[in-house]
């Protein structure tokens, strides 16, 4: 299972879409629905965020374990 900084890596790629574009973390926390100050918080304290990360698989119709393991 992917640590945080792991899934964060899958999510930015995945949002990305295949291109050569670089993911601001402001962009992930958008996607997840979830603040900027809150994203910061989570990314300081090492915590994935499984809730928000299931609920945009859900959303955007994605298998999570793409997001969540190797």
């Amino acid at each position: 299972m992917k640590d945080f900084h792991g899934v964060i890596k899958s999510l930015k790629r995945h949002i990305a879409n295949g291109k050569e574009i670089k993911v601001l973390d402001k962009e992930v926390a958008q996607v997840l629905d979830i603040s900027q100050a809150k994203f910061a918080t989570i990314k300081k304290r090492n915590s994935t965020p499984y809730e928000s990360v299931l609920k945009f698989c859900k959303r955007e119709k994605l298998c999570c374990s793409e997001i969540f393991f190797d």
